[in-house]
């Protein structure tokens, strides 16, 4: 960092905002929901040719063990807008017994559990308050299936910014109360995520919230995004064969491609890029279905079922850069049922010590798929993605604890 007139740059070298489908481009020095050309998703670009003089991985060595180690690339320029917890820089574990299990030598899981509000949420959210508070943003609105509204209503606590919530009804309990006990607006609907999308934005501009629901808004990637440069960094510059992705908006798994072809203009990486593979529930797979039928756009699933609440999303803004990505990549996108992702939230835990939350279980029962299908090969190296904390949905497990008199000596 250096500085310039009294004030901390991050030497942050964004140029400009560009859509991802349209190509039209816009000032990185305003606030923006969605292009305002054709409705798609903006990007934040870098002068990655300066980014590739300015920062080395070599110079990563002794950085802040945040996401906001790779601030030459991130989107916001005054460190004193830079809202932390120390999100980011999640171990990246070595699996070997349960690898062993699935015939696997290479096997690992990116424990996003780590992360400060105990989800992968805390990357996005973290940088989506930074950079919006910057651009002069007071008031947030979320549409939330249950993390991202408490990351969220954390990072505006933080930043003193006012902050509303709406989830579904069913949300898991502990982001209802982690959410209402950090002081934001909280709502309850009797419908889906994408319910709760269309009544805040139906009151934004009178309440004077500023959107940041997935995609819908370029901030929120630009964290997820660190997730490919902490991958390529832990495995020393050198990509996976395979990733596999709990998949419900689809900021994190876009976001690590956006990840791998900045690091590759910059020198960091070659060509090589995984197959990046999407999990969805057989009772909400939008994704899965688009891919499978061969569409560039996913069209919303009906009557979305899933107990996994993460990936209960029948609609994303981003379809079609998820699909793309999974295409050019080679990947490929499976639906997996409740039963499967219970029964390996167990086999995780147990074996590993990782209680993953349901949607990161979901990784593994796709895998499992993927080995009957023969899609992955035993010393290919396989990152799973726990995106969060089991322990934030007791309700989703369910054991027959025995219990005993206080004056017993056998068991």
């Amino acid at each position: 960092m250096t500085i310039v007139e009294g004030r901390i740059s991050t030497n942050s070298t964004v140029s400009h905002l560009e859509c991802t489908y349209c190509g039209k481009e816009y000032s990185a020095a305003e606030l923006y929901n969605l292009c305002p050309a054709c409705g798609k998703v903006l990007y934040h670009r870098y002068d990655l040719e300066v980014a590739r003089e300015r920062l080395k991985p070599a110079m990563l060595a002794g950085r802040v063990a945040s996401m906001w180690r790779y601030q030459e690339v991130l989107p916001v320029l005054w460190a004193e807008n830079i809202v932390t917890f120390g999100e980011g820089f999640t171990p990246l574990l070595e699996a070997p017994r349960l690898g062993k299990k699935l015939g696997l030598s290479n096997l690992f899981i990116k424990d996003e559990s780590q992360n400060p509000t105990g989800s992968f949420k805390a990357r996005g959210l973290g940088m989506a308050v930074s950079k919006t508070k910057e651009l002069g943003a007071t008031a947030l609105s979320i549409p939330s299936a249950g993390n991202a509204g408490g990351a969220m209503a954390a990072y505006a606590a933080r930043a003193g910014m006012a902050a509303a919530v709406m989830m579904p009804e069913d949300a898991p309990l502990i982001n209802k109360l982690e959410t209402a006990v950090t002081g934001a607006q909280l709502w309850l609907v009797q419908g889906l995520i994408n319910d709760a999308g269309r009544i805040l934005k139906a009151n934004a501009e009178r309440k004077g919230w500023f959107d940041l629901s997935t995609l819908k808004e370029p901030y929120r990637v630009e964290g997820k995004k660190t997730l490919g440069y902490e991958v390529a960094e832990q495995l020393g510059w050198e990509l996976p064969d395979v990733i596999i992705y709990p998949t419900g908006g689809g900021t994190g798994l876009v976001g690590m491609w956006k990840a791998f072809d900045e690091m590759e203009k910059m020198g960091w990486i070659g060509a090589k890029r995984p197959r990046m593979v999407v999990a969805q529930a057989t009772g909400c797979a939008p994704i899965v279905r688009a891919f499978d039928q061969g569409l560039e756009f996913a069209p919303a699933w009906e009557n979305a079922q899933t107990n996994s609440s993460g990936i209960r999303v029948p609609v994303a803004v981003g379809d079609y850069l998820i699909l793309r990505a999974v295409r050019e990549s080679g990947g490929t996108c499976i639906a997996v049922t409740d039963e499967e992702m219970s029964e390996d939230t167990k086999e995780i835990a147990s074996l590993e010590g990782v209680y993953p939350a349901p949607e990161g279980a979901a990784t593994l029962s796709v895998l499992r798929h993927m080995l009957e299908r023969g899609l992955v090969s035993a010393e290919e190296k396989v990152i799973l993605f726990n995106t969060g904390a089991g322990q934030k949905y007791p309700e989703f497990m369910h054991f027959d604890i025995p219990v005993i008199p206080a004056n017993t000596t056998e068991l």
